[in-house]
Formats: structure tokens, C-alpha cells, sequence
């Protein structure tokens, strides 16, 4: 399994590109491309490694996570996945880009499949369980690849930190919960990827918490 990210939007936020080598088969997880130009990065990068993207998911649907969804469907002819619990958030896209003083100049799709806990995505040699971990938004999702001991949880946690909660949808009670019972449990040498930042691994991230949580 190979990643690749993309940095995107004003929130500097991480989309990936996970792949199997072998097949070319690929799976896009939280396409926050701005616009056109960021899109065919990653549209290039397909094209120049033979890939063909399977699936789109959304860890969650706050709109620096899922405004390029609109790019997705238009040229991979793809709908994106998220929980439907978040749904209400896309569709105040209008309402989220002028909170976070954005210009939105379209419409973006609702997904029309909707993941909950326990669903295995399987894409080629890729397999993600979906983890829900509520808190930072209503509907929020974390995909594991056990195997290969890799972990994205969107903006649940960070390097040293964790996802904000006076957004739409927040609970810091739920957050912790989501943290402590679903993530911190996990290997201690899971590869932790976020939704923005640098990459952490669980033990790093359980000694931070027990330290300071």
C-alpha cells in the first residue's frame, strides 16, 4: 500500500491518495481541493502512475474536508462517502464557506453512501475498517488498514493535539470519548495521518494524552 497527500484549500488540509501497486486500484480520502488547479494535481499524479481511483471517502463533511467532492464526481465519475450523520453539514456548505470566509462557486453533490462502524472498505489489496469517532463533527470517521498498521482520522487527532469542537456538530466530551476508547487502544506503532498537519503515530499520541488528558 502506497500513500500519497495532497496539501489543499486555505486550511492547508490533507487529502491522500491510497493505492495498491500492484493493481493501480486507488482510494481517495477527504478531496479538500479548493479548486480546479489543486484537483489536477492529484488528477495528474493518477494518470502518471496508471491508478484508477475505486472509491472517494470523507471523514467527515466539514467543508475544508469535501469541497473538491464536486471535482471527484465530475471527472472520476464517483460519489463521495461520509456518515450520514453529517450530512446537515453539506448541506449548509453556503453557510460554512461564509463562516470560514471562503468564496464556494458551486454546489457540492451529497453522498449517497453513507459508512458506519464496523464497514470494510475493500479496494484491491486495501482493506479499511471504518472507525466512527463523533466529536469533532456528529458524523466523524477514522478508516484503519490493520495490516498494514495505518490509521487516518481526519481532524478526531493530531500531532499533540486534537480536533477542535465549537464547530457545528462538536462535543469535547464525545471527542474524548472517541479518543480514548477507539484510537488510543489501537497498536502503539499505527501510522497516525491527519486532516491537517504532520504525521504522528498512537504511542506518541497516548503518552501526550495521559501527560496532559
Amino acid at each position: 500500500m502506497k500513500i500519497q497527500g495532497f496539501v489543499c484549500n486555505p486550511f492547508q488540509e490533507n487529502a491522500y491518495l491510497v493505492y495498491d501497486e500492484a493493481n493501480g486500484d486507488a482510494v481517495m480520502i477527504d478531496p479538500g481541493f479548493y479548486d480546479e488547479a489543486e484537483f489536477l494535481k492529484a488528477d495528474r499524479f493518477v494518470k502518471e502512475n496508471g491508478l484508477t481511483v475505486r472509491r472517494v471517502l470523507n471523514t467527515h463533511l466539514h467543508l475544508d474536508h469535501c469541497m473538491g467532492n464536486g471535482w471527484v464526481l465530475r471527472k472520476w465519475n464517483l460519489e463521495a462517502e461520509a456518515s450520514e450523520k453529517d450530512l446537515f453539514l453539506i448541506q449548509q456548505a453556503d453557510y460554512q464557506a461564509q463562516m470560514f470566509g471562503l468564496a464556494l462557486n458551486e454546489t457540492l453533490p451529497l453522498p449517497k453512501t453513507f459508512l458506519q462502524e464496523g464497514d470494510l472498505i475493500s479496494v484491491g489489496n486495501i482493506q479499511l475498517k471504518v472507525i466512527e469517532v463523533p466529536g469533532h463533527s456528529r458524523g466523524g470517521l477514522a478508516f484503519y488498514e490493520e495490516r498494514e498498521s495505518v490509521l487516518f482520522v481526519g481532524d478526531t487527532l493530531f500531532r499533540g493535539s486534537y480536533g477542535r469542537t465549537d464547530l457545528p456538530g462538536g462535543d469535547t466530551e464525545q471527542l474524548f470519548d472517541s479518543i480514548h476508547r477507539k484510537l488510543l487502544t489501537l497498536p502503539e506503532d499505527t501510522l497516525v495521518l491527519s486532516g491537517h498537519g504532520p504525521v504522528t503515530t498512537i504511542g506518541n499520541e497516548k503518552l501526550q494524552f495521559e501527560l496532559q488528558y
